[in-house]
C-alpha cells in the first residue's frame, strides 16, 4: 500500500508543480486615459448621419466637477453662450437641459447650433480622447469632434 500511495504522491507533485514559470513579465496595456474634465475644449465639429459639419470658430465645451459626478458644462454653441449641469461616471458624460442665451446669428451657424445642442443632449455620452483630441458620441451614433483648446 505504501508503494503506490507513494507513487499517486510523486504523480501529483508532478502534475501541479512547485516551480515558477518564467514566461517573462505579464501586463496588459490599458489605455492612457486623458482628462475630460477641467479642460477647455474647442468644438471642431459634428458628424450627423455620417455627414460632418465644421464648427464655427467660437464653439467651445468645459465641463468641470468638483471631486464628485455631479459639475456643470458651459461653453459656447457656435452662437449662443450655454450651460447645464453635468454628470459623469468613467467614460460616461450626461448633460441636463441646455440654458442658453438668445442671440441670432447667420442661418448655417444657428443650423449647426441646433445639431450640437442636440447632440449634447441626446441621452448620456460616451467620451474617448487620444492625443489631445475628444469624441462625444450620442445615443444616436452622432459625434461631436473636439480638441484642446491652445489657451486652455
Amino acid at each position: 500500500m505504501i508503494p503506490s500511495a507513494a507513487a499517486a504522491l510523486v504523480v501529483l507533485t508532478v502534475a501541479c508543480g512547485t516551480g515558477k514559470a518564467d514566461s517573462g513579465p505579464v501586463s496588459s496595456p490599458q489605455p492612457v486615459t486623458q482628462p475630460v474634465t477641467g479642460v477647455d475644449w474647442r468644438v471642431d465639429g459634428l458628424t450627423v448621419g455620417g455627414t460632418t459639419r465644421h464648427a464655427p470658430a467660437t464653439a467651445r465645451l468645459r465641463i468641470d466637477t468638483s471631486g464628485g459626478a455631479e459639475g456643470k458644462a458651459a461653453g459656447n454653441l457656435g452662437c449662443n453662450q450655454f450651460s447645464a449641469r453635468a454628470t459623469v461616471h468613467g467614460d460616461r458624460i450626461t448633460l441636463g437641459d441646455l440654458r442658453t442665451t438668445r442671440m441670432a446669428c447667420a442661418p448655417d451657424r444657428m443650423d449647426f447650433e441646433r445639431a450640437l445642442a442636440s447632440a449634447l443632449t441626446t441621452g448620456t455620452l460616451v467620451a474617448k480622447t487620444d492625443d489631445g483630441k475628444l469624441t462625444l458620441t450620442d445615443g444616436n451614433g452622432d459625434i461631436v469632434h473636439l480638441s484642446r483648446n491652445a489657451s486652455g
